[in-house]
């Protein structure tokens, strides 16, 4: 017992001390699992982005005049491009075990060219499908730039300096719990397939392991791979049995296995290559509008980078390194503009939340993934049998891996004073705007077909409408301003947004643990140093 009141007592509970890295990871970035392990890890990757790369040309495509021929082409495209873009960043971006696919900030513009009038002359779908997508490819070309620059001249480095753990949290936390309207309500869209996923995905992965004292982690690991085959089975067998013969063509649609399309589709082999469209076309206000989005996106990526450096159990990302990554983002864009993916690249947020499923941060894991995505987009057949698996099932995952990327943001606030009611005040005002003006503006357009700015100029429209309907970019602006307007020089308020936390993480020289996780390989740090 501690005498005359001086500290705390012996027998007094005392926090849980916080931690730079975060423990119970198996593998971090830098020590990958056996190959066969590897492999399997790799696979249970391309599954999981396998829905956005799915959903978003499936929505996208028939709007545009394309066909199911069409469609298969897009999602191949789509994957090559995936891949191609997974593994540039994985050794020449911010090389975090980042999975770098399709994004969903990016489809609200989409939809704006798919709907510009001067298309709709073409009496041809064909024709009016190759136009559209040329003048998509045009904007994302131009989007890219941005990224590009922002990242390679160090302007990001600069924003991103400014971030404290304090403002991380409405950031991360939104990149991953802003995203609900794509979790349950996607699951219920056929429930008798989407909800025995959800519980056998939560009860294998974390019921299971008590059960069972293996000392080795098969469930955990891989529970994606074993529930996944088990309800794609027994989704299959309600197919086949008849159970939507007579059900609406919506049900249809989302339950059974075989409504996709994609596997008659889809091409045995085939590559895709630049341009397969035609040269692309330009349009000064889609560009613009475009590169709202990618500014939406990138702010969400930077969250999103946060988030997998926590899981793949690296120290805090360095300024210079999250702005060497988005310029290797830009360049993404730009390859999916060349290449006619319809859509702009972003960090997969479901994927990070795979890495804390199954506590792995092997950057190996992620590679071999992108090796999938590749191999799969030019087999197009053997790719096709896995893109069909039913929306529900990849619903269902997001609830878990959402769910776990948001948590990684509120983990945060181990580095920040919870007693402080300037924390308090940035921390709740700055997730509630986060929910609720997105939420206005969605519940707007879903009334009335559009935004709430709503001129005659669509471009101009979007460069408002669409970084206002995104939870994490409402959130993290907010946070980020408030963070650094209210008297922050003051030395308490410092510690107390956790800032001394991150300062030896400041530059990439201020803490030795930086090379080990973030160094280029082949030794090109000589060339281009990182600050």
């Amino acid at each position: 017992m501690a005498g005359g009141g001086a500290g705390p007592k012996a027998d007094e509970p005392q926090p849980h001390p916080p931690k730079d890295q975060l423990p119970g990871i198996s593998y971090c970035i830098t020590s990958p699992p056996t190959w066969p392990e590897a492999i399997l890890l790799g696979f249970q990757h391309y599954l999981v982005m396998l829905g956005t790369t799915v959903l978003i040309p499936t929505a996208l495509v028939p709007q545009m005049g394309g066909g199911n021929d069409e469609k298969a082409k897009v999602i191949q495209t789509l994957l090559l491009v995936a891949g191609l873009n997974t593994l540039l960043q994985t050794m020449f971006g911010t090389r975090l075990p980042a999975v770098i696919g399709g994004s969903y900030t990016f489809v609200p513009t989409t939809i704006s060219i798919i709907l510009a009038g001067r298309f709709n002359d073409s009496s041809d779908p064909d024709e009016r499908f190759k136009r559209t997508m040329r003048a998509i490819q045009g904007s994302l070309i131009i989007a890219s730039t941005l990224q590009i620059v922002l990242g390679f001249s160090g302007l990001w480095r600069n924003v991103t300096r400014f971030l404290s753990p304090l403002s991380a949290v409405p950031l991360v936390g939104l990149v991953g719990f802003g995203l609900y309207e794509l979790g349950f309500p996607g699951v219920a869209k056929c429930v008798e397939i989407g909800l025995p996923q959800l519980i056998l995905l939560v009860f294998v992965s974390q019921y299971l392991p008590h059960i069972f004292h293996t000392g080795k982690h098969v469930f955990d690991r891989f529970a994606v791979i074993f529930t996944v085959v088990i309800v794609w089975i027994y989704a299959h067998l309600l197919t086949v049995g008849g159970a939507y013969n007579d059900a609406a063509p919506k049900t249809q649609t989302s339950c059974r296995t075989d409504r996709a399309g994609l596997i008659d589709a889809a091409p045995w082999i085939r590559v895709p290559y630049p341009f397969q469209w035609g040269a692309p076309s330009f349009d000064a206000g889609e560009a613009f509008a475009m590169m709202m989005a990618s500014f939406v996106a990138l702010v969400e990526s930077t969250g999103a980078f946060i988030a997998v450096a926590r899981y793949a159990s690296a120290t805090a990302i360095p300024p210079s390194i999250l702005s060497r990554g988005v310029g290797w983002q830009g360049i993404g864009i730009l390859i999916s503009g060349l290449f006619g993916t319809v859509n702009g690249s972003s960090v997969s947020v479901e994927n990070a939340g795979l890495l804390a499923l199954t506590r792995v941060g092997s950057r190996r894991v992620v590679q071999i993934s992108a090796g999938f995505m590749i191999f799969f987009s030019i087999l197009g057949k053997f790719g096709a049998v896995f893109a069909s698996i039913p929306a529900p099932i990849i619903a269902a995952l997001y609830c878990l891996f959402f769910a776990y990327v948001g948590s990684g943001g509120l983990s945060f606030l181990q580095f920040c004073n919870l007693n402080s009611f300037r924390t308090k005040f940035i921390l709740g005002f700055s997730i509630f705007i986060g929910l609720s003006v997105p939420q206005y503006f969605n519940e707007y357009t879903a009334i009335n077909g559009y935004g709430p700015v709503h001129t005659g100029e669509r471009w101009f429209n979007d460069i408002i409408n669409v970084p206002l309907q995104s939870e994490a970019f409402v959130a993290g602006c907010v946070a980020y301003f408030l963070d650094n307007t209210l008297h922050r020089r003051d030395g308490a308020i410092r510690k107390d947004r956790g800032k001394h936390w991150w300062d030896k993480f400041r530059s990439y020289k201020g803490d030795t643990r930086s090379e080990e996780f973030y160094s280029l390989p082949f030794n090109l740090n000589k060339y281009f140093p990182s600050v």
